[in-house]
């Protein structure tokens, strides 16, 4: 069983029970089955642009190749996702981020509500256990709630975090957490930033703030900004992806909640549109359940030929 089954399990069976009864009886691929196709892809969220490039480019293959059956579908449709999602390999192999760059410090942000912080505490545990010395910056300073529970996940795995009373400045709060990187050796430092998006100038103010305070300490930092997106919103996912997209510069992305969604296409239709790489899916609620992100298993989890009867 692939790492990515389970958490693309709803979206699989979504779709193939959506095209199965196009498909029935039929050697090749026709009109009907191109609609059914449609239908599939919009109903797991893959955007209205998205399915329209994969369902043109698998028109073109039909075109050119004279004839595509229907036992070929599925490898016509991973070819062509798994290009779109191909969007920078560097960032999915095995080793996530460049630590040559120590302390290595990644701005993680998102909405209120989309696991933000259990992200970081999950991806601290994982580099932990990667043999990586691991600081958590809790500078979402607004909401109580948030500093609480980042300091659960540091008990629970074991890192040190640094932080400071409800309302304090979250570049002072960045600002010690880089300075005490750098004091004590550590390899990364994980920043959770105010999940709030009323209001762009305000975000973009205060992750600039962010930012220039960190670079008096790493002067190249901070390395990586990590956008959290929860799968099971759909298109709200998308629309949370061009906010912060037009707030802040966003160089990769950790989609959660993917196991309990059929809209597993969104994070297709997200990476297509805004040319940035998933690192990190969420598949379930254990501390083990974040998992570096491999388009290929993916998308072989995501349309598996033995769930469909050609």
């Amino acid at each position: 069983m692939g790492i990515f089954d389970k958490g693309v399990q709803k979206t699989n069976l979504n779709f193939f029970q959506r095209i199965g009864r196009a498909i029935t009886g039929k050697s090749r691929i026709d009109d009907d089955v191109l609609d059914a196709l449609e239908e599939a892809l919009l109903s797991s969220d893959m955007g209205v642009e998205t399915t329209l490039k994969i369902l043109d480019n698998i028109q073109d293959r039909v075109e050119r190749d004279k004839y595509v059956g229907m036992d070929e579908l599925v490898d016509v449709i991973r070819d062509e996702i798994g290009q779109l999602l191909e969007v920078d390999e560097q960032a999915t192999t095995q080793e996530p981020f460049d630590f040559s760059k120590k302390p290595y410090v990644i701005l993680v942000v998102g909405v209120n509500g989309v696991g933000k912080t259990t992200t970081i505490g999950k991806l601290a545990a994982m580099l932990k256990a990667r043999g990586k010395k691991v600081i958590l910056g809790a500078a979402d300073t607004f909401r109580a709630a948030a500093v609480e529970q980042l300091t659960i996940w540091a008990e629970r795995t074991g890192v040190d975090i640094v932080k400071q009373p409800m309302g304090a400045d979250p570049a002072s709060v960045a600002y010690d957490s880089v300075s005490a990187a750098v004091a004590r050796g550590a390899d990364v430092v994980l920043i959770d930033t105010a999940g709030r998006l009323h209001n762009r100038v305000d975000l973009m103010n205060e992750l600039t703030k962010i930012r220039n305070v960190i670079r008096k300490v790493v002067p190249d930092g901070p390395h990586e900004v990590m956008l959290v997106l929860d799968a099971s919103t759909g298109q709200n996912a998308f629309v949370q992806a061009k906010e912060f997209a037009r707030a802040t510069s966003v160089d990769s992305l950790a989609i959660t909640k993917l196991d309990g969604t059929a809209k597993g296409g969104v994070v297709i239709g997200i990476v297509d549109q805004m040319k940035v790489p998933v690192k990190f899916v969420g598949i379930g609620e254990g501390i083990d359940d974040l998992k570096l992100f491999d388009r290929k298993e993916f998308v072989s989890s995501l349309f598996r030929k033995e769930d469909i009867d050609v």
